[in-house]
C-alpha cells in the first residue's frame, strides 16, 4: 500500500521506522532482532536507507594502488522484500542519485516494482567520503528533482528507450526530504522552500522531514510550505539524544540546532545512561505535542536504539 494510502485511510497519527540495511558480511538477523521489539506497535510502513558506494584505493604487490568501489550496506531492495515478507509491512526504500547512473536507476526501480513495493523515498545523497561537494556518477543526477522525475516518467509508462511500445506504467508513491531548518547548501530558507515545491510540483506525493529536536521549527516549517502552496502529507522525522557526543555529533553532521534546554540537561549528565533518559523523555514530549496537533504519521530515525523508541511508542 502507498504511504498516502496509509495517511488518507488512518483516524489517527500513524507511526512509521527508519532502519539502516546490515553491512557486507553480516546477516540479516541483527536486522530482525532490532525490529522484532518494534513491530508490537504495527508502524504503517518502515523506511530502509541507502548508502552509495565509496572509492578506496588498495596498494598492489607491486608498490602502485588500485581504485576499488566498495559497498558497505548493499542489498536495499532485497532488505525491503524480506522485512515485507517477515512482518507483512510495507517498506519504503531510498533512492539517492549517488553512485547510479540513469539505467542503474532505472533497473532498480523495475526490480522494485517486481517485488511488489509501492513507496520510494527520493533523495540526492551525501557527498562521498573523498569528495568536498557532490559529485553526481557518470551519466546520473545531480539532483534529486532530476531523479524524481525519472520516477514520474516510469509511473507515466515513460522508460529511457523511446522505442519500447506498450509499456507498463509503475506506481510509486514518491516521498521527498524536507529540511525545517534549512538545507545546509540552500543559500537560505525561501530557497530551500522553493526547491522543494518544485519537487512536489515535479510529482512527489509527500515529504519526511530531516530530524528535529524543536517543535516550533517544524510547525514553522509546515506553515512556510503550506503558504506557498505545498498541500501534501507532512511528516516529522524523530529521533533520540543518547550520548554527550551527539551534542557536537548532530549539529555538525546534520546542520541543525540542539535547543538550550535539552543541552544543559544533556551536560548535566554524568553517564550515557542518564543521557539516554533524558533523549527519551525529550523525545516523548516531542512526540506527544506533535500528536496533539494531528501530524499524519511519526516517523522515528530507529539508527542503533530500537528500544528507545519502542520507550516512547509504548508511551504514547
Amino acid at each position: 500500500m502507498k504511504v498516502t494510502d496509509h495517511i488518507a485511510q488512518a483516524k489517527d497519527t500513524l507511526i512509521s521506522f527508519e532502519v539502516l540495511p546490515p553491512l557486507k558480511g553480516k546477516g540479516i538477523e541483527a536486522l530482525y532482532k532490532h525490529l522484532d521489539p518494534l513491530m508490537e506497535f504495527k508502524p504503517s510502513f518502515i523506511n530502509v536507507t541507502y548508502h552509495r558506494s565509496e572509492h578506496v584505493f588498495k596498494k598492489r604487490a607491486d608498490g602502485t594502488f588500485e581504485k576499488v568501489v566498495i559497498r558497505k550496506r548493499p542489498g536495499t531492495e532485497s532488505i525491503c522484500a524480506a522485512i515485507m515478507n517477515k512482518y507483512n509491512v510495507d517498506t519504503v526504500p531510498h533512492l539517492i542519485c549517488g553512485g547510479f547512473s540513469i539505467n542503474d536507476t532505472e533497473d532498480a526501480l523495475i526490480n522494485l516494482r517486481y517485488l511488489g513495493i509501492d513507496n520510494v523515498l527520493v533523495l540526492r545523497g551525501d557527498a562521498a567520503k573523498n569528495e568536498t561537494t557532490f559529485e553526481p556518477e557518470p551519466g546520473g543526477h545531480k539532483y534529486a528533482s532530476d531523479l524524481l522525475k525519472q520516477v514520474a516518467n516510469l509511473n507515466a509508462g515513460i522508460y529511457l528507450e523511446d522505442e519500447l511500445k506498450g509499456t507498463h506504467k509503475t506506481e510509486f508513491c514518491i516521498g521527498v526530504a524536507g529540511y525545517p531548518e534549512k538545507h545546509f547548501e540552500a543559500p537560505n530558507m525561501d530557497a530551500d522552500l522553493q526547491y522543494l515545491k518544485a519537487k512536489v510540483d515535479a510529482g512527489a506525493d509527500y515529504i519526511i522531514t530531516q530530524m528535529f529536536f524543536d517543535n516550533a521549527k517544524f510547525y514553522a516549517f509546515v506553515d512556510a510550505c503550506r503558504a506557498i502552496g505545498i498541500t501534501v502529507p507532512i511528516i516529522p522525522g524523530l529521533k533520540p539524544i543518547y550520548s554527550k557526543k551527539q551534542l557536537t555529533i548532530l549539529p555538525k553532521t546534520f546542520h541543525i540546532d540542539l535547543p538550550a534546554d535539552l543541552a544543559n540537561e544533556v551536560l548535566r549528565c554524568k553517564t550515557d545512561e542518564e543521557v539516554e533518559r533524558i533523549g527519551q523523555k525529550w523525545l516523548l514530549e516531542q512526540s506527544k505535542d506533535l500528536k496533539k496537533r494531528g501530524v499524519p504519521v511519526l516517523h522515528y530515525y530507529t539508527l542503533g536504539k530500537p528500544h528507545v523508541i519502542a520507550n516512547v511508542v509504548k508511551e504514547l
